[in-house]
C-alpha cells in the first residue's frame, strides 16, 4: 500500500540498496561484471529492489519531486523482474555506474528537506481529497510552522488562501 507514512522509509531504503550497488560494481570493468555471475545478479537484485522501492512511493511523492526521474528507476525494475531475458548488460552496466549515484544523492537532500511530520500529516490519498481535506491539512502544517510555498507545493493551494487560513 502507498502511504505517506511509508514514503521516508522507501527513501531510506533507495539509499540502501543504491549504496549496495556501488559497493558492488566498484572496480569492475564491464566485462568483469558480465563475467562474475555472483555480483551481476547481485547488481540486478538491488538495482530491482532500489526501482520496486521508487514505485511504492505515493504518487503525490513523486508528484512533488518531479526531477527525479521516476519512471526510468520504475521502468528498469520492470524490465529486469519481467523482461529479465532482455535485459542490456551494457545499459545494467551504465546504470550501476552512472545513476545511482546522482539518485542517491537527490534522495539524501529530500531526506533532509522534507518536513516529514507535516508530509504525513496530509491524507494518502491527498490527490482525491476533498478541498475540506485539504484546508484541515493546510491549517495543520501551518500551525506546525511549514512555510506558505511548502504547504501550497505539498496541497496546491494558493498562497494566498494559505495565509488567510
Amino acid at each position: 500500500m502507498r502511504e505517506r507514512a511509508r514514503d521516508k522509509g522507501r527513501l531510506e531504503d533507495i539509499i540502501e540498496y543504491s549504496n549496495n550497488v556501488t559497493m558492488l560494481i566498484e572496480g569492475y570493468s564491464y566485462e568483469e561484471l558480465v563475467a562474475d555471475k555472483r555480483t551481476y545478479f547481485s547488481v540486478i537484485k538491488n538495482i530491482e529492489i532500489v526501482g520496486e522501492a521508487a514505485f511504492m512511493l505515493t504518487k503525490a511523492f513523486k508528484k512533488a519531486y518531479p526531477t527525479t526521474p521516476w519512471k526510468q528507476v520504475q521502468g528498469m525494475r520492470h524490465i529486469l523482474v519481467h523482461d529479465y531475458a532482455t535485459i542490456d548488460t551494457k545499459e545494467l552496466y551504465n546504470t550501476a555506474i552512472n545513476d545511482m549515484q546522482p539518485l542517491r544523492q537527490q534522495v539524501e537532500r529530500y531526506l533532509a528537506e522534507i518536513d516529514w511530520k507535516a508530509w504525513t500529516a496530509l491524507p494518502d490519498d491527498f490527490d482525491d481529497a476533498n478541498e475540506e481535506d485539504i484546508i484541515k491539512a493546510a491549517r495543520r502544517m501551518k500551525a506546525d510552522g511549514m512555510s506558505t510555498n511548502l504547504i501550497a507545493k505539498y496541497t496546491g493551494l494558493r498562497t494566498e488562501e494559505i495565509e488567510e487560513l
